[in-house]
């Protein structure tokens, strides 16, 4: 009974609707893929189903180093879990502190229709569960010592939905607490305004948005199906396309489509770019050898080493500046 319970835990995320991979939204998401390759491709049922199931891409090598990596980061998601900080505790202490202020009294806007309050809290959620995301995900391109962990997901030459699990621990924990900073601090910004008004509209338990971005495919930004969206919808929604040419290898895509569900975000701060129809991308990093994309020695240590490196060169030039910056200040205090 215990084995069985353990196997639970490991593969609790293909039961639970909260998580992408949750089997509900990988059968949808198969259903959809077949729908665009049968009706608007235009390809036999047998050549759709094929294409779905390619072996190559299921059974790459990068592939085999995704579902490895999915039960390694498992077992360090449950030994580090418990000792992260917790969205409750976020949540109370941005509540206490809010009480600290004058201009606002708590509950002030209870007397809201009940089902506007639920509306606004469901949205407020959502957009900034998404905006963090993408901030973050810019983050991990932009400062060298983030993209030493980011590039683990990068180095993905298949994408599968299991690819959505290729991270390294560190930027696993950045991501965990990321999400408790923003869902705590909404939560608590919404009870101190609203009081025990506030509520969240959710289907099994999921906000209905989150909920609509799964059923509508979000795993197939992690695929090999190309399914872009009206030039003008991009604008606003991250297609599968859009995804997979953020991690293309060609430079003009390079720092694109950071966004996970909303594009508005890219479009606003200039990362934005349309998916391209009929175009063959090749995924991962350039001049990356096939042996270090499934070797996993190098997948989780390589970051230490690369951040260490990091480090201390930037130790040295501070240094360096420092022991110019000395000798101006002691001829300096001579003079005085």
């Amino acid at each position: 009974m215990e084995l069985l319970d353990q196997v639970t835990t490991f593969f609790s995320d293909f039961v639970d609707p909260k998580k992408r991979v949750f089997v509900g939204y990988l059968f949808l998401s198969i259903f959809i893929a077949f729908a665009w390759i049968f009706v608007v491709q235009r390809r036999r049922a047998d050549q759709a189903v094929k294409a779905i199931f390619d072996r190559k891409v299921f059974f790459s090598k990068s592939s085999i180093a995704d579902y490895k990596i999915f039960f390694i980061n498992r077992v360090f998601s449950l030994m580090i879990s418990p000792l992260l900080v917790s969205q409750l505790a976020i949540a109370t202490s941005v509540y206490f502190l809010l009480h600290n202020q004058s201009y606002i009294q708590p509950a002030s806007f209870e007397g809201l229709n009940a089902s506007v309050i639920v509306t606004l809290f469901s949205f407020t959620l959502f957009v900034v569960d998404d905006f963090t995301k993408y901030l973050l995900h810019r983050w991990m391109h932009k400062f060298p010592m983030l993209w030493a962990l980011h590039k683990v997901h990068h180095s993905a030459k298949t994408l599968t939905p299991i690819t959505v699990y290729r991270i390294h621990p560190l930027e696993g924990v950045l991501y965990g607490l990321r999400g408790v900073v923003a869902q705590g601090s909404t939560l608590s910004v919404f009870y101190y305004l609203f009081g025990n008004a506030v509520d969240l509209y959710t289907v099994l338990g999921v906000n209905i948005i989150v909920f609509f971005f799964h059923v509508t495919g979000s795993n197939l930004r992690h695929s090999h199906i190309s399914i872009h969206y009206w030039r003008w919808l991009e604008y606003i929604l991250i297609s599968p396309a859009q995804h997979q040419l953020h991690h293309s290898i060609a430079e003009e895509h390079y720092d694109k489509n950071f966004g996970v569900a909303l594009a508005v975000w890219d479009w606003l701060f200039g990362s934005l770019h349309l998916s391209q129809r009929d175009k063959e991308l090749e995924f991962g990093i350039e001049d990356e050898p096939d042996d270090v994309v499934a070797n996993l020695p190098a997948i989780y240590l390589r970051p230490f080493k690369e951040i260490y490196t990091i480090a201390r060169r930037r130790i040295v030039r501070w240094g360096g500046r420092l022991m110019r910056f000395a000798p101006d200040r002691l001829r300096k205090s001579q003079k005085v």
